[in-house]
């Protein structure tokens, strides 16, 4: 078994904490699911989010999901002109017996613009 990194990303409409919840949330089951995790698979979490998101931490999206033995955090994007606003990025690891090239990076909404090859 080897630790993976899976990318994601989302956006939301607005800085509202419940837009910033529901969107992490919906991120997280989708990498969940696309790579049938399960919550103990999780080594940990780490959340960014661009300046312009600031109501609400993400992770607080995963321990709402019951990922209470996940060790998380949240960081500050860097501020790029041009970057794409109000967007909440992951990089999960996970241990898994998934090739690199099996593991499912997961893009929602806006963030799709981000990797367009996935």
């Amino acid at each position: 078994m080897a630790v993976r990194g899976i990318r994601g990303a989302t956006v939301v409409a607005r800085d509202e904490p419940e837009l910033v919840l529901a969107a992490t949330r919906e991120l997280l089951e989708a990498i969940a699911h696309a790579n049938a995790l399960d919550p103990d698979d999780i080594t940990s979490i780490i959340f960014t989010v661009t300046p312009d998101v600031r109501s609400e931490y993400p992770a607080r999206a995963a321990r709402r999901l019951g990922w209470t033995g996940v060790p998380l955090l949240c960081t500050t994007e860097m501020d790029v002109p041009g970057g794409l606003p109000r967007c909440i990025r992951v990089l999960m690891h996970v241990d898994t017996d998934r090739s690199a090239a099996d593991v499912k990076h997961v893009y929602l909404h806006d963030a799709r613009t981000l990797r367009p090859d996935q």
